[in-house]
């Protein structure tokens, strides 16, 4: 028989427990763990502001597109999601879903609504979707935390994982409700950059097949997987030149590029079999190999591939039949390479940059040739006060991290330089790739700030310590010194101590932390927390919560037919269709300019030409968003001039000039009679004339304009009222049927 095992009391274990607690080692892993545990708990709780002020709602426009995807995806299953032709939209062009979208989004949701089901959770779809983004913000600072760790230490990651976890430039696109791509886009971009800085520090196949399965969630995410595919053969690039290329790099972007872009491609003439990463992604496709902006990545692949070569092949021969060897390869190269792209180009195979593409290298492109994409808020160029707003001390602090880098370059902080600088420079031609450079900020500032720390605490570590016996030998030693340094005089005493300057050093970077998680809070909670389906007018106790939106497409699913198709402009396409269940003409996709441009020419037009071309499209009901009632400035009045250039840009007839009086544009009694008898005027204006909206001042005055309006008197004569919201924000109006013949 065995024996019994000996007795171990409850005792004994928290004895041994405490001990373990008391090493240093376990100390430091408990308090670093502890830290991490309550930065993601404060990611996640600072995002929740607009769930507790108004409900747990689907913010903004293009996250109600993602929300009714999730749902068909769930419902309909994986394979009919990826052949969804969606009717519902762009009428009467319809929009396959499957082949227009980047799905990573809802395919993460749908992952997280199955679990929860497997694990009993009883939580709704939509809630899923609302709390998508904070649970991901938490992933990204933990994340944050291990990129930090690599590039330097564990405490610049355990900074950076506290910066990232409440950064206003991130938290603007992951408050809970905003579900949309960057989500979880951000997540996957820095979760790559990290694996790929990792891969090239180890320069392992393991870790560079990880980067290459980040990057194809990146891909399937978000548009910006274009700034990976060009950012990585950048700094490849910037290695080779600064001189710094070695074998690690070359492992690290070979594994990565035939991994993330094709591990193997299948070849029907041979019947192989393979699987493809970005490639799967049907928004993608094949354009990850013949799209002109990722001509950088399969290029830098090639050369890294000949120059390889070239390396091999140098020990094996001479240095004049090397030198005649390279001759020949350059000559043939380039050759090579000029008449396949002039082929593909010719032929039509290789497809050029988009318009998207070239804004970022020229701000003034998009106004010149897609008013479309310049119309948008978002993709306006970035003012100071932005990157003071969204980044706060970090915008003084980032460059300080700069020159910790530049003071000493390693592998990963060189490609930290290369994202910074690039992410900096786009950031700064379109507002919303703000949401890029913070984790870049965040990273710099986090090694700034852990370095001053590092350097402060050790002064004042080191001042104290030694031997007391040591010490006291030599004050002895030094008080005849100090004898002759009194009879001197105390101005001529030399500094012995630098205790004072490192507390303030110290005192300052408290104060600024301090401030700046301040700042973060206020802003997340004012500027960031109020969805555009639910607007607040007021402050503090004088609050009054404005339902409008919801209101009307309440009213538009209960109190129209089910086949009804609705005009609007493009921005609320989504939500008509999600919350108001009805076909729309264009929506937030965009794919088409000339529908767009369609419905702009019709809202720029007389009342008579937009009635045919609403009966050419089937219009049954025309929406407008109208603020000159309650004051809220963002109505189709104040978007009005966007149709007229872009409805201009397809048709001639549509003449910007003949809505501007004297180059201004105005709707008051100045105003041009185009502007005053276009449908968008009739159609925001009917019945507002014999309104006062202020003590003090006349009928029809507008509150966002600040004039009252020139046509007060509007009459329609083939459309009628059937909608207007409380507060008159949303307006619907029904477009008349013809006249009976005979």
């Amino acid at each position: 028989m065995s024996s019994p095992e000996p007795y171990v009391s409850s005792a004994s274990m928290v004895e041994t427990a405490w001990r373990y607690l008391n090493r240093t080692k376990s100390q430091e892993l408990l308090i670093r763990s502890t830290c991490l545990i309550f930065i993601y708990l404060l990611a996640f709780s600072v995002r929740l502001f607009s769930v507790l002020r108004y409900e747990s709602v689907i913010h903004e426009f293009d996250p109600y597109f993602n929300y009714r995807s999730t749902i068909a995806l769930v419902q309909d299953g994986w394979y009919e999601f990826w052949n969804w032709f969606d009717s519902e939209s762009w009428h009467p062009l319809g929009r396959v879903v499957g082949g227009t979208v980047y799905p990573g989004l809802m395919f993460t949701a749908a992952i997280l609504y199955r679990i929860s089901n497997f694990l009993t959770a009883c939580i709704k779809l939509r809630d899923i979707c609302v709390f998508t983004a904070p649970f991901f913000s938490g992933n990204t600072a933990m994340i944050a935390y291990l990129f930090g760790k690599e590039l330097k230490d564990p405490e610049t990651g355990l900074v950076a994982a506290a910066l990232m976890a409440i950064v206003p430039g991130y938290i603007s696109r992951s408050v809970a409700g905003s579900f949309d791509n960057e989500a979880v886009a951000i997540f996957a971009l820095v979760t790559t950059f990290y694996l790929w800085v990792r891969a090239v520090n180890q320069g392992t196949v393991a870790s560079a097949v990880l980067a290459a399965f980040a990057y194809l969630y990146m891909a399937a995410s978000w548009g910006a997987y274009v700034f990976i595919s060009n950012l990585i053969p950048l700094y490849v690039i910037v290695m080779f030149v600064s001189g710094r290329y070695h074998r690690k790099i070359y492992v690290a972007y070979t594994t990565f590029w035939a991994v993330g872009s094709i591990l193997a491609m299948q070849a029907r003439c041979f019947r192989a079999v393979g699987s493809i990463l970005a490639m799967q992604v049907r928004f993608i496709g094949f354009n990850h190999v013949v799209s002109n902006e990722l001509f950088a990545f399969n290029g830098v692949f090639v050369a890294l591939q000949a120059w390889e070569g070239l390396v091999f092949l140098r020990t094996k021969l001479g240095s004049r039949q090397f030198g005649q060897l390279v001759y020949l390869v350059a000559v043939g190269a380039a050759s090579t390479g000029a008449a396949a792209v002039a082929f593909l180009t010719l032929s039509g195979k290789l497809n050029p940059w988009t318009g998207r593409f070239w804004t970022l290298l020229d701000p003034t492109y998009a106004k010149k040739f897609i008013p479309i994409v310049a119309s948008v808020s978002e993709h306006q160029p970035t003012t100071w006060a932005s990157y003071m707003f969204d980044l706060h001390m970090l915008v003084f602090a980032g460059p300080a991290g700069l020159y910790y880098c530049f003071k000493k370059p390693t592998d990963g902080t060189i490609f930290l330089i290369t994202f910074a600088l690039t992410a900096i420079y786009f950031s700064g031609i379109m507002v919303r790739l703000m949401l890029v450079a913070a984790p870049a900020f965040v990273l710099l500032s986090a090694i700034s700030i852990s370095s001053t720390l590092q350097a402060a605490t050790k002064e004042l570590r080191t001042a104290p310590t030694g031997d007391s016996a040591a010490s006291a030998a030599a004050d002895a030693s030094a008080a005849p010194k100090k004898r002759a340094i009194s009879k001197r005089g105390p101005e001529e005493a030399p500094l012995t101590s630098k205790r004072g300057p490192n507390i303030a050093v110290l005192l300052m970077v408290g104060f600024a932390m301090t401030s700046y998680a301040g700042h973060c809070i206020w802003v997340t909670s004012e500027a960031y927390s109020s969805p555009s389906i639910v607007l607040i007018s007021g402050w503090g106790p004088h609050r009054h919560v404005l339902d409008d939106f919801r209101e009307a497409y309440y009213w538009l699913r209960h109190n129209t037919a089910p086949q009804s198709k609705v005009m609007s402009w493009w921005d609320y396409g989504y939500q008509i269709t999600a919350m108001g269940n009805r076909t729309v003409i264009v929506d937030n996709n965009t794919w088409n300019n000339t529908h767009i441009a369609t419905v702009g020419r019709a809202m720029a037009s007389n009342e008579t030409e937009a009635f045919k071309i609403m009966r050419q499209l089937d219009v049954d009901y025309a929406l407008v968003i109208f603020g000159g009632m309650s004051g809220y400035s963002s109505d189709d009045i104040n978007k009005f001039l966007w149709m007229v250039r872009i409805g201009g840009g397809v048709f001639p007839v549509v003449k910007e000039s003949d809505y501007l009086a004297n180059g201004d544009y105005t709707v008051s009694s100045k105003g041009t009679p185009t502007m005053l008898n276009c449908l968008m005027y009739k159609l925001c204006y009917y019945d507002f004339g014999q309104i006062m909206t202020e003590q003090g001042k006349g009928t029809g005055y507008d509150r966002v304009r600040n004039y009252e309006i020139g046509n007060k008197d509007v009459k329609l004569d083939h459309l009628y009222e059937a909608f207007t919201s409380e507060h008159w924000i949303v307006r619907i109006y029904r477009v008349k049927d013809l006249e009976n013949r005979f």
